[in-house]
């Protein structure tokens, strides 16, 4: 009788710490709390999306309508496509100037109409020698290289304004894709401004030279770096370039003359030849 209330006790005990079991939530060993985001994480999140969205804002014009924007540490990055390499260039500098942006990646690509490289540097070399008046036509010797649709821009500009109208020149003809500004801006001195404009008289004085000073596109174009002369452009003759040498050594405080000047009708040299 005692054993059968004993096995009979054990039995219910059993039932009701199985019942208990199953009525308590499931549990998962090894793993705690789920967590969720970090608050940090969340406001860097929430930073960057708020920076891709200001950005966007900026470039809310329709020239930039296929440019995508997103924002991750503090670096924009563009993609999508431009018809001028100048609104490439823009939309780099909106997005520079948002507020929460310290880098921009510009990886826009310049999809307008496709020109032969030919067309571009003829229409660009035309337009840079026209644009510089005065001083900028005689004292800037800028070069013009195009390769696939990129400008490289090279050669001496007397001040940074001249520089600047170049490469401004270059990034707004259509069928450019790229510019690559390689000039050098010749040193700000008060002596070398001196010597720039006793060669120009020495040079364009001269009754056989005066004619370069006639058309625009065809000056003899002087460069002057620290009391060191460089001439550049084309002349008629090896004459005029040998009388244009001997002019440009004649001037006081001149310490070198480098004769870069073209023959019409010969071979081109390239500078330092």
């Amino acid at each position: 009788m005692n054993k059968l209330m004993r096995e009979s006790g054990a039995l219910l005990f059993a039932v009701v710490l199985a019942a208990t079991l199953l009525s308590l939530p499931p549990v998962v060993l090894g793993a705690g709390p789920v967590p969720g985001p970090m608050p940090g994480v969340a406001a860097q999140a929430e930073g960057e999306n708020a920076a891709a969205h200001d950005v966007a804002a900026r470039l809310g014009a329709k020239r930039f309508s296929n440019v995508k924007v997103s924002a991750e540490d503090g670096i924009a990055t563009l993609t999508g496509s431009v018809d001028l390499y100048e609104y490439k260039v823009d939309a780099g500098n909106r997005a520079l100037h948002t507020k929460g942006i310290s880098a921009v990646r510009n990886n826009i690509e310049v999809a307008g109409p496709g020109v032969p490289d030919s067309e571009i540097e003829k229409k660009l070399g035309e337009q840079l020698a026209y644009s510089r008046e005065g001083y900028g036509n005689v004292f800037d010797a800028i070069t013009l290289q195009v390769q696939d649709g990129v400008v490289t821009l090279g050669g001496h500009a007397h001040d940074y304004p001249s520089r600047d109208a170049a490469v401004a020149l270059a990034s707004t003809t259509p069928g450019v894709k790229d510019v690559i500004d390689e000039i050098e801006v010749d040193p700000v001195s008060t002596v070398d401004w001196g010597i720039r404009m006793q060669v120009a008289r020495a040079i364009y004085g001269y009754p056989a030279l005066n004619k370069y000073a006639i058309d625009p596109i065809r000056p003899i174009r002087i460069s002057v770096q620290n009391g060191n002369v460089e001439l550049y452009g084309t002349v008629d003759s090896a004459a005029d370039k040998n009388i244009a040498y001997l002019r440009a050594n004649s001037v006081p405080g001149v310490f070198s003359v480098k004769n870069y000047l073209q023959v019409a009708g010969q071979p081109p040299t390239p500078p330092g030849k």
